[in-house]
């Protein structure tokens, strides 16, 4: 799981400012509930200690004690109810006190009695076994005149008894309640984002080759549907645009082709005149060496427009990609001679291929002649062909000067030359990488160098091997 994801921290914070709330909500409940039980507590001991005096005390010189107490046992109920009830007369008497509850929370013999005149109304009595009751006081008169002291209290334990569940059912709750939340909150964003998902794999397979791939809309009527009609209107003016450079490029290289073989010309038939004095000669073929460089990036630049186009890309035969490439080799061996150079080829199995013959040639001849540029006499380029994984593989490794590790990132560049005052010596304009990257992205393949400053260079070629091909090779 992506921790860094959009889904992730959106469902982290979810679930976060829900535990927050639930914890809060829980705490108000708690303190809500406790203030309710309390005050109830206290209403219900206020109402039995006034219902004593007045139903019972009031008229105890007519009905004597015995009737008190057997009515305040009847109704009240004070052993099974779990409360204390007590009636004192003014002289320290007592006229009622209950028994031991059946619960056992609380012994009454513990309660100590107040003097009539200085007791609270309410007070809270700590017993020996830890425990608290609440207390009620009512100081009374009945009809006679006499004083009397009834009390009336509870265990604090009910209050509490009802708050301990409230948190077991809280605790048992609130995860459940996080869980289910955190999974659904998942659930709808891995929903929520799936489209972004769609966007991201389809922007992926967006390339030069295939500008005019979009990115599928839904009609939802949200922010996902307005970025992906951005981003396609994005995509049709950066095909636009590309088209544009493309038509530029092949127009322009296709104008100068014609006034730089006209140049060309009249300068060869200058330069063969008798006439002509030997200074002016000179000059006149040094400009005649620029004008064939130029032109030769010239027709480069429009080659690689028309790859770039799909142009030069409709016939496609089958052939044996070993012997193409070996023949190619034996043909640039005068070359490698000429610097005193080794050219080794080695790649005996025949691998077919389907594609343009002439263009993968052309991968061959720019990789094999920019090695043999770059390495000094003395040296070996060697040439390897070879299946791998479905994919047949181009070798061409160097003992030249190699490529420093800062440049190879950018060896495929156009117009990139690493060292431009030996490149522009040698002839490089900068294109011959550029145009071997270019039919091997035609082809689906992919091109590479591993090379290090004055260790030689590898380039390492990757072209899909033909359907039926591969299939032999995996029936053997």
């Amino acid at each position: 799981m992506n921790t860094r994801s959009i889904r992730f921290r959106v469902t982290v914070w979810y679930a976060g400012l829900l535990t927050a709330l639930l914890v809060l909500f829980g705490v108000f409940i708690y303190f809500t509930l406790e203030r309710f039980l309390e005050t109830s507590l206290r209403d219900t001991l206020t109402k039995e200690a006034q219902t004593i005096g007045e139903a019972l005390i009031s008229n105890v010189n007519e009905t004597g004690d015995a009737y008190v107490i057997k009515e305040i046992e009847e109704h009240f109920a004070p052993r099974i109810t779990s409360r204390f009830l007590r009636v004192t007369r003014a002289d320290g008497s007592v006229l009622y006190q209950s028994s031991a509850p059946e619960s056992g929370t609380f012994d009454p013999s513990e309660i100590a009695s107040s003097p009539l005149d200085t007791v609270p109304p309410w007070r809270e009595e700590h017993l020996r076994n830890g425990k608290e009751l609440l207390i009620h006081t009512l100081p009374f008169v009945d009809r006679t005149g006499s004083r009397y002291l009834i009390q009336a209290g509870a265990p604090y334990e009910q209050v509490e008894r009802v708050l301990e569940e409230l948190l077991l059912s809280l605790g048992v709750a609130f995860p459940l309640i996080v869980a289910v939340a955190i999974v659904g909150g998942y659930v709808l964003m891995r929903n929520a984002v799936k489209p972004l998902d769609e966007m991201a794999t389809t922007a992926e397979r967006i390339t030069l080759r295939n500008l005019n791939e979009r990115i599928p809309a839904v009609s939802t009527g949200d922010e996902l549907e307005k970025l992906t009609l951005s981003l396609n209107r994005m995509m049709e003016r950066l095909e636009e645009a590309f088209h544009h450079i493309n038509r530029f490029s092949a127009d322009a290289s296709h104008e100068i082709r014609t006034p730089l073989a006209i140049i060309r010309g009249e300068m060869e038939e200058a330069f063969h005149s008798p006439e002509i004095a030997p200074q002016l000669g000179a000059r006149l073929g040094s400009a005649l060496e620029e004008t064939e460089r130029l032109s030769r990036i010239v027709e480069q630049l429009l080659e690689m427009s028309r790859l770039e186009a799909g142009e030069t890309l409709v016939e496609r035969t089958h052939f044996d990609f070993t012997e193409m490439t070996r023949s190619t080799v034996d043909q640039m061996r005068l070359l490698a001679e000429e610097k005193k150079l080794q050219l080794q080829f080695e790649g005996a199995k025949p691998i077919d291929v389907e594609g343009d013959p002439l263009r993968l040639k052309q991968i061959v001849v720019n990789l094999v002649d920019n090695a043999i540029k770059y390495t000094p006499s003395g040296g070996s380029v060697s040439v390897a062909t070879y299946p791998e994984d479905g994919r047949v593989v181009l070798e061409v490794a160097d003992t030249g000067i190699g490529i420093p590790k800062d440049a190879t990132s950018q060896i495929f560049d156009r117009f990139f030359r690493v060292d431009k005052a030996r490149s522009r010596q040698l002839g490089g304009a900068g294109l011959g990488l550029a145009i071997v990257k270019s039919i091997c992205a035609a082809y689906s393949g992919n091109v590479s160098v591993n090379s290090a400053e004055g260790q030689g260079a590898v380039f390492r070629v990757e072209l899909p091997l033909d359907r039926s091909n591969h299939r032999k090779e995996t029936n053997v």
